[in-house]
């Protein structure tokens, strides 16, 4: 039999399945950090962090962060464990399906082709949980590849490597990343005691992609990855550990003049988590267990679909639109020992429940000669349903505490309008409003759970926190410089926030005993949250050789804390500095030769939510020295904390202060084909 060949196939450039940026988004405040900032950061928040205001809950990285203060918030409104931004790998959620925080280890920065920052609650395609705004991750899909090895000061000891092979329509991109530290022991000076230990940390993470063009606008993407770390916690007796995998498939269309584009994806991610904690008996000497959460079995899925077109409007200009919808389905629970009496625990727990959220979008803009005008408008259904919390006696397997919350749902309608302008001469002004919301995670509406003596009560009562904003921004775009302010008004309501009920030692209901020197809170909905802020940022170069760049956040917020919580009043929220800086400079000393300095500058914030608890302001400065052997190959000497500033990073109830990194040295090698 003969049969005819089909004729030769053009050549097709692989990319992974997504839609590029929209075009509206320029006429918000975004920020988008460059390849160079993610290849010398050793982790991901790390990077985020050289953006003012933008943070973990505490003031610490990732690096000695228990997983369930790594939820990340943009602007100093009011951080939270949980945290208030949404953030997608190629659309893919990587907030925890049970705490809503993000575990960073999972994201080698040599795995991303870059970032954006887009400040401001998220509406249109963004959906729930991108109170203040939301982080877009892109995962590198360019041929060749990255490795990163370097040891230092504390037993540090890192092997990160991201590469992608290509034949034909085929693609194949991997990432494997493994980090281990000794720790440093957080509490210093005379107030440390022998139950003062190591916040050591292993962690293991990887992940592969396999992309295949269809033809030359349709991509499909399969991904999978998992992760795990161990860390200390910095007490005798407590520790955590997170693990996980996700999977995830998508199938996009790029759009062009005259055709549409569209996105079909689902995923699915499982989670666990485990943490132990202890009371601190009196000077600091002994340890006693107080709970153990074995596990925290969570599961999360959905789906979204996206149709994109690009067309000239009437009249002229470009308009574009995109209409769609997503789902996200939650469900985990907590398992815990507690009460420790005579040597051994005498009470179970399990707690947990399901949330979801359903969704549909419209979002458009319209671009002619200096104008940008863009926005979109989103209907969301949420549902928090099926939450339990079953407590017994484990001696006579008798129920102490059995409770069924009522089953609570709701709808909240969202939307966003921006406009942007070029002035001429290199300005450029945008003025945007907003608003946005966040359900509560399964994690603040089932877990109690404890830090050293201090005791916090979940509530299966609260309703999303949603946000209201509007600011105005200027920039200007030079030859050589670029400078560019806003300015915003941002108001929370409901916000979900730990609240101060009751101090020890004493018994209370349903929470138990709380120790001497501890204190009881419980999350509310406490009223109401008001910032008004001003963000500035500058780069200028000199030649070839030197740049520089500076940022500032100045952020005034201040609870109203209602009848629920009339304390709160006139205060500011925990862990929301007033001001924030970072400056850094690159200096090409010769072809081989370069150095890059850092500095961050934080003012005080509060460690509670009755501001008596103050974290003083410190300031930290970052070297780096790097040299090239020859193109793709280079040596770095780091310094972090390089003047070993101490960083107040947490408080207890009777004044025992813990504290950031020290000083840290570390040597390595970067390879990039």
């Amino acid at each position: 039999m003969i049969q005819d060949l089909p004729p030769q196939l053009p050549d097709v450039v692989v990319t992974a399945a997504r839609l590029p940026p929209a075009a509206g988004d320029a006429a918000f405040s975004v920020i988008r950090l460059d390849p160079d900032r993610l290849d010398r950061a050793t982790r991901l928040d790390e990077a985020l962090a050289t953006v003012p205001a933008v943070s973990l809950f505490r003031r610490t990285s990732s690096l000695a962060a228990n997983p369930t203060t790594q939820g990340i918030s943009l602007r100093s409104i009011a951080p939270s464990g949980a945290g208030r931004t949404l953030v997608t790998l190629d659309g893919v959620p990587l907030n925890d399906p049970f705490g809503g925080w993000v575990i960073w280890s999972q994201v080698a920065p040599e795995s991303l082709s870059g970032l954006d920052i887009i400040r401001g609650a998220g509406a249109g395609p963004y959906g729930a949980g991108a109170l203040t705004g939301v982080i877009q991750l892109r995962e590198r899909d360019q041929s060749g590849g990255a490795l990163d090895l370097s040891g230092g000061e504390y037993g540090g000891q890192r092997l990160a490597a991201a590469t992608t092979l290509s034949a034909g329509r085929f693609a194949l991109t991997g990432t494997v990343q493994r980090e281990l530290s000794d720790g440093y022991v957080p509490v210093r000076g005379p107030a440390a005691g022998a139950v003062d230990t190591p916040l050591d940390l292993a962690t293991l993470s990887g992940a592969l992609r396999a992309d295949v063009a269809l033809d030359d606008a349709t991509a499909l993407s399969l991904r999978a990855s998992a992760w795990e770390e161990d860390r200390g916690s910095g007490l005798a007796g407590a520790r955590s550990s997170a693990s996980g995998q996700s999977y995830a498939a998508t199938l996009a269309r790029t759009p062009s003049a005259g055709r549409i584009g569209w996105r079909a994806q689902v995923w699915r991610r499982e989670s666990d988590f485990a943490n132990t904690s202890v009371a601190v008996a009196a000077g600091r000497a002994t340890t006693t267990p107080a709970n153990d959460q074995f596990a925290t079995p969570a599961e999360g899925w959905g789906a979204n679909v996206a149709l994109r077109r690009v067309a000239v409007a009437v009249g002229g200009g470009r308009l574009e639109w995109e209409l769609g919808a997503d789902a996200r389905f939650n469900e985990g629970e907590t398992r815990e020992l507690f009460r420790f009496m005579a040597g051994a625990f005498t009470r179970d727990r399990v707690a947990g429940g399901e949330t979801s959220v359903i969704g549909a979008y419209g979002e458009g803009s319209w671009t002619r000669g200096p104008w940008l005008v863009a926005g979109g408008l989103r209907l969301d259904g949420w549902e928090n349903a099926d939450g339990r919390r079953l407590e017994r006696d484990r001696a006579t397997g008798l129920a102490t505490l059995d409770e069924t919350d009522p089953d609570r749902s709701g709808e909240v309608v969202s939307a966003r309008l921006a406009a942007r302008r070029d002035l001429g001469g290199g300005f450029a002004g945008r003025a945007a409003a907003y608003s946005g919301f966040r359900p509560a995670t399964l994690n603040e509406l089932h877990r109690p759970f404890r830090v050293g003596n201090d005791l916090t009560e979940a509530n299966a009562g609260l309703v999303p926190e949603t946000l209201q904003g509007v600011e105005g921004g200027l920039a200007w775009d030079g030859e050589a410089s670029t400078v560019g302010v806003t300015v915003f008004w941002n108001r929370i309501e409901d916000a979900i926030v730990n609240v101060t009920i009751g101090a020890g030692p004493g018994t209370f209901p349903r929470a138990g005993f709380v120790p001497a020197g501890g204190v009881l809170r419980q999350r509310q909905n406490a009223g109401t949250i008001e910032a008004t802020g001003i963000e500035a940022t500058a780069t200028h170069r000199i030649g070839d050789r030197l740049s520089f760049d500076a940022a500032l956040s100045l952020t005034d917020a201040e609870v109203d804390g209602g009848t629920s919580a009339a304390q709160l009043t006139g205060l500011r929220p925990a862990q929301a500095p007033e001001w924030a800086v970072s400056a850094g400079a690159e200096w090409r000393a010769t072809d081989r030769l370069g150095l890059i300095v850092r500095v961050r500058h934080e003012g005080d914030r509060f460690e509670d939510d009755l501001n008596s608890r103050v974290l003083e302001a410190a300031t930290t400065v970052d070297g780096r020295a790097e040299y090239t052997i020859r193109d793709g190959v280079l040596v770095y000497l780091a310094a972090d904390n390089l003047f070993d500033a101490e960083v107040a990073v947490s408080e207890t109830g009777d004044g025992v202060e813990g504290y950031g990194p020290p000083r840290t040295v570390r040597a390595g090698l970067s390879l990039r084909w």
